[in-house]
């Protein structure tokens, strides 16, 4: 990684931090009406929202590292493709939020929608980042990481899709594709493709009755 990378990638490392560490001011001190434990407990949602936006603000940032992993330079189309990115990453703290209180409210199947389509739109920025580094020829020769990135970013978008169509059908069903989605891209591309590997190897080997 060069100086000028180096700085990209402290920039959004900032970004991702400070979208991080903000998810706290959404709670709230507990209502003076009610005990104090009580109170705290009615603001599960906030919680909730914490807890999940965390975990897919940090999920979000490990591929961004892993990608930035293989740059060497960078262009003023990766600045700008970058810097959307990041605002995709600041934003989904929102729908989170709106999600989480949607589940007392009952308006869940209107803030699924903005919820998954939020995901969708940050996996198409995702492959976005990911095409501009592949064209303007600015990542190293890991043929076999970078391969490993584009098949996992493809997959991404496709079931990005499917959860955000999904949503019009069954929005727990949805939200259980976007929660695996989240878990399969807390995996590294590498380990994955080589579990992929190994199974064929195992499959190929096992014994026919």
């Amino acid at each position: 990684m060069t100086s000028d990378t180096g700085r990209i990638e402290a920039f959004s490392d900032g970004i991702f931090s400070i979208a991080a560490t903000l998810l706290v001011l959404d709670l709230k001190a507990p209502p003076s009406t009610l005990p104090f434990w009580q109170g705290m407990a009615a603001q599960w949602p906030g919680y909730a929202s914490l807890l999940l936006s965390f975990l897919f603000i940090g999920i979000m940032w490990l591929n961004h590292h892993r990608l930035f992993s293989h740059m060497r330079k960078s262009s003023d189309l990766l600045l700008v493709t970058n810097l959307l990115l990041l605002l995709g990453v600041v934003w989904i703290p929102y729908p989170t939020s709106l999600m989480a209180q949607a589940v007392l409210t009952g308006r869940l199947k209107d803030v699924a929608i903005l919820y998954n389509g939020s995901y969708l739109v940050i996996a198409f920025l995702f492959n976005a980042l990911f095409g501009v580094c592949v064209t303007g020829g600015l990542l190293d020769r890991n043929v076999s990481g970078v391969r490993n990135i584009a098949r996992s970013y493809a997959l991404g978008v496709l079931m990005y899709v499917i959860c955000f169509a999904v949503t019009w059908w069954n929005v727990p069903v949805s939200l259980a594709i976007n929660l695996g989605m989240a878990i399969f891209f807390l995996v590294s591309p590498d380990q994955l493709a080589r579990n992929c590997t190994t199974a064929q190897h195992q499959t190929m080997a096992a014994p026919i009755m």
